[in-house]
């Protein structure tokens, strides 16, 4: 009985043999493709943070090139630094 289903359908169980081990065993099974576009996915949204960061960070640091009054606002905003007759009072 078993060898009769079998062989009338064995057309069939071999596609869905080939199929299932594309789809599920292989290396490049579509699970793991699925995975790796998101990976992409993921990856390309952290290149335009990281794009995002490195256009600020040019447009700053040309600001500093050309104005040296930004320079000293850095010191004194970020590294607390100040003149020698001045006081400087931190608020958080």
């Amino acid at each position: 009985m078993l060898w009769k289903l079998v062989g009338r359908y064995r057309y069939v169980i071999t596609v869905l043999v080939f199929l299932f081990i594309i789809g599920v065993m292989d290396e490049n099974c579509w699970i793991r493709r699925l995975g790796y576009q998101h990976e992409i996915m993921q990856l390309e949204e952290e290149i335009d943070e990281y794009r995002k960061q490195f256009e600020a960070d040019t447009k700053r640091l040309n600001e500093l090139k050309v104005d040296s009054c930004s320079i000293e606002q850095i010191a004194r905003e970020r590294y607390l630094m100040k003149k020698p007759n001045e006081d400087v009072f931190i608020f958080d």
